[in-house]
């Protein structure tokens, strides 16, 4: 007798076994966590596991209390307050790690104790995770640390000019790099002023360009004229024309900042740019001002108070998340800043990384 064989089964699922496979695992992951918090809420209705995990509740609230009461952490002690608020969003990775490790010892109390770190690290940083950019904007401007052993600076000067700009902040210049910049970048920008490693490229006139001495002279202050001619300058303020007005400019590049076991967080460099800078703006009669650079410092640093309780960040008030810019190669704090006051930021991101340690920066800005 003749049998016909079965034919193969057929489906008509067009996705690939690898997406099944992945889609697989999301389901028994979401399974094992609903699993897990059933868990969680049935034991907590038995007094005695409300005294699990009570190490994990007390580092909950300690995490919560860190969050909430940064700005009270002391800076007397290798400036460690600055320190924590520097790296302050990333302190929101502990929180999955706790509750990872509340649902596996079934601990109603520290599930109950991370609301605290979790309502803490939203008040501040909830702000930051939504699109704050809207269309318009009367002025592009953009900025970058090119970094002084940077490898191609002709490739920086390319990838910038293409991002179409008007105004163009660049930091760390070296004599030499200086040449190829002016060379690449003078079709683009007709306008420019560079004074020491800072420099403006613009496609609007520029007047009236000054530098700031914002230098830590360290033990040579007692001799500074002396000094400063050795020194190269690290700031510079400029005048724009533009169809709304005459705009100022500030080009900023702040001393650098170390982490070492025997100073702890050294910054005095930087603290020394920083009052300087901040007499400088707050002297300045300009109703329009925009401060573009390397403040090696987070808008959430106090010690850059003297700077930012003046002007207002771009990225928080019309940025797309925490824009971080160092290092290039996997960006973990915002050090590279456009601040303004006069002027209000409609857009800003960071842009395409270039041959820099630093990751460029942009906003577009109206009237």
């Amino acid at each position: 007798m003749n049998r016909t064989p079965p034919s193969a089964p057929t489906t008509n699922d067009p996705r690939p076994e690898g997406d099944d496979a992945a889609g697989s695992r999301r389901a028994g992951f979401r399974q094992a966590i609903r699993s897990a918090v059933r868990r969680v809420v049935r034991a907590g209705g038995r007094p005695d596991t409300w005294k699990r995990g009570r190490v994990l509740t007390v580092l909950a609230l300690l995490l919560g209390l860190l969050l909430l009461l940064h700005a009270q952490i002391p800076n007397g002690f290798g400036n460690l307050g600055s320190l924590v608020e520097s790296v302050l969003p990333w302190f929101g990775l502990f929180v999955p790690v706790l509750l990872i490790l509340a649902l596996w010892r079934r601990s109603p109390s520290a599930l109950v104790a991370l609301l605290l770190p979790v309502v803490a690290w939203l008040s501040l940083f909830g702000g930051l995770l939504g699109d704050k950019s809207h269309a318009g904007g009367d002025l592009f401007v953009a900025e970058q640390n090119v970094n002084a052993g940077n490898p191609d600076p002709a490739a920086t000067a390319r990838d910038l000019a293409a991002s179409g700009a008007t105004l163009l902040a660049l930091v760390e210049l070296t004599p030499q790099a200086t040449v190829t910049y002016e060379r690449q970048l003078a079709a683009a920008y007709p306008y420019r002023t560079v004074l020491g490693t800072v420099g403006l490229w613009s496609k609007l006139p520029l007047s009236g360009s000054e530098a700031i001495d914002v230098i830590d002279y360290g033990p040579l202050a007692a001799r500074k004229p002396a000094a400063a001619k050795a020194a190269p300058n690290r700031a510079l303020r400029t005048t724009v024309t533009t169809a709304q007005g005459p705009l100022t400019v500030y080009v900023a590049h702040l001393g650098s900042v170390r982490v070492t076991p025997r100073t702890g967080f050294w910054t005095t460099s930087r603290s020394v740019g920083v009052q300087a800078l901040g007499k400088a703006i707050a002297a300045d009669p300009s109703p329009r001002l925009v401060l573009l650079g390397d403040l090696n410092g987070t808008v959430d640093d106090r010690e850059l108070g003297g700077i930012t309780s003046q002007l207002r960040s771009a990225q928080v008030v019309a940025g797309n998340g925490f824009g971080f810019t160092w290092p290039a190669s996997f960006p973990m704090v915002r050090i590279d800043q456009i601040l303004v006051r006069g002027v209000t930021p409609d857009s800003s991101w960071v842009l395409p990384a270039t041959t820099s340690d630093h990751l460029p920066i942009a906003a577009r800005l109206s009237w």
